[in-house]
């Protein structure tokens, strides 16, 4: 008996993740105010208080619906390009992206369907974005892998 609990024991401890928390951000809103808040500084916060703790928190960020305008690199070429508050704050906005990106590990996955829709070049879009299907595949997929869904409408 003692051998089968020490082998489910074992055997458990191969697929947990110990220490390690996983959220996938659903961001949906195109305001300014809020992706800074709950992306560009959430994040951080978020990652240093489980840094603290000696965790790791594994982040994913499904863009869709508005927040595709923080994504893309030349203004003029998209559907963004008479967004002046957008442009004024598109440069500071684009380095605070590419950190979380590098620094903080943040995957960033864009809906390919409504990008076509809005005739968005994938090459007018940051390097360090990923493309998935749509929104809700990419949603699928990250929530199977047991990451806890937190919406930015």
């Amino acid at each position: 008996m003692k051998k089968w609990i020490l082998a489910l024991a074992l055997v458990g401890s191969l697929f947990a993740e110990d220490g390690v928390k996983k959220v996938v951000f659903d961001l949906k809103t195109g305001n300014i105010e809020t992706f800074e808040k709950k992306v560009l500084r959430g994040i951080a916060f978020h990652k240093g208080h489980y840094e603290g703790n000696l965790e790791k928190l594994d982040t994913a960020v499904v863009i869709h619906g508005d927040a595709y305008k923080f994504f893309v690199k030349d203004l003029k070429n998209s559907p963004y390009k008479n967004d002046k508050k957008l442009a004024a704050a598109q440069e500071q906005l684009s380095k605070r992206i590419a950190s979380m990106s590098s620094t903080y590990e943040v995957e960033f996955l864009m809906c390919e369907a409504t990008m076509r829709t809005l005739k968005i070049d994938k090459s007018n879009v940051y390097d360090f974005v990923k493309l998935t299907p749509n929104s809700t595949i990419g949603l699928i997929d990250k929530q199977n892998e047991h990451f806890a869904y937190i919406p930015i409408h």
